[in-house]
């Protein structure tokens, strides 16, 4: 598989370097911001766990609390972001999605549709030590019906369809769609499409509603391309009264080493817009200039 992310290891790297460059970039008056997320931009998840480590070592610091002292606002978030661990990121979001006042349906939908088998595996590893508590219990105790059920059977990732007797449609939905071969359900869609003349996605918008509508319409968007899914929830976090900041920048900070390159190829197909101009368009400032690099260049 070729490297489809916009943000690469940096090749001549030198973690005591970095680290060094770091420490002088926030020492004396003033924080050179421009410097800090030029660096850390230009290297990746791993690279920045080892620059974290040799700054602690070379100064008695932890590098994360010395970066939020020096910043604030959206840009401290994506910077605290770019150092935290891929699968920790992901963790920590399912659990601020869980945990604070209400839940945030659209954060748990987003990672649990689109994060592969073995990543959802690593995810509830990583949330148990981290948090204490297991996912799937914690997730039960904030959702219910059968919008939780399909929530258990992706993190599972053991369901196989037909399982037990099913009464409704939404029970059948649940069953075939809880499978997370992407090139099994596709196959299965355009059967569908043949035997009943509409696509899938018509049908569920018809049959269900609210959380469950739209787990369920994440679940077969990812199956059909998991970059078309990410280019469509970035374009609804930009294009609507009020940026979506949470959304723009986990998406921005999870996918720069994974697939940008293809998220940015399909956003630019559907939306006629570069991805770059777009969030150009929506921020402003160091976050902004942020965002843009892990964007990596304009289509």
């Amino acid at each position: 598989m070729a490297f489809r992310g916009s943000v690469r290891p940096f090749v001549n790297f030198d973690a005591n370097r970095d680290a060094e460059f770091l420490h002088r970039a926030m020492k004396g008056v003033g924080t050179d911001e421009d410097a800090i997320l030029m660096l850390l931009a230009a290297r990746s998840n791993d690279q920045r766990q080892q620059i974290k480590a040799a700054y602690k070592k070379a100064y008695g610091k932890d590098l994360v609390g010395a970066l939020k002292s020096e910043l604030g606002g959206l840009l401290e978030s994506v910077i605290v972001a770019l150092m935290t661990p891929p699968d920790s990121y992901d963790a920590s979001q399912l659990h601020k999605a869980i945990k604070g006042a209400g839940t945030n349906d659209e954060v748990l939908i987003e990672i649990l549709a689109s994060r592969t088998g073995e990543e959802i595996k690593r995810i509830i590893k990583v949330y148990k030590t981290e948090f204490g508590g297991k996912l799937e219990k914690d997730i039960c105790g904030d959702t219910s019906g059968h919008y939780q059920k399909l929530l258990v059977i992706l993190l599972q990732d053991l369901y196989a369809a037909g399982e037990g007797k099913f009464g409704t449609d939404e029970e059948k939905f649940i069953a075939i769609l809880g499978n997370r071969s992407a090139e099994h359900l596709r196959k299965v869609f355009a059967a569908y499409k043949k035997l009943c003349g509409s696509d899938i996605e018509d049908s569920i918008r018809g049959e269900t509603a609210g959380n469950l509508e739209n787990l369920l319409l994440a679940v077969v968007k990812c199956a059909r391309g998991v970059p078309e899914y990410f280019a469509e929830v970035l374009f609804k976090s930009m294009r609507r009264a009020g940026t979506d900041d949470d959304a723009l920048m986990r998406i921005m900070v999870s996918r720069s080493e994974v697939d940008m390159l293809d998220i940015r190829a399909s956003f630019k197909k559907m939306h006629g817009a570069s991805l770059h101009t777009t969030i150009q368009e929506d921020t402003s400032g160091d976050y902004q200039r942020a965002l843009l690099y892990l964007c990596g260049g304009s289509d």
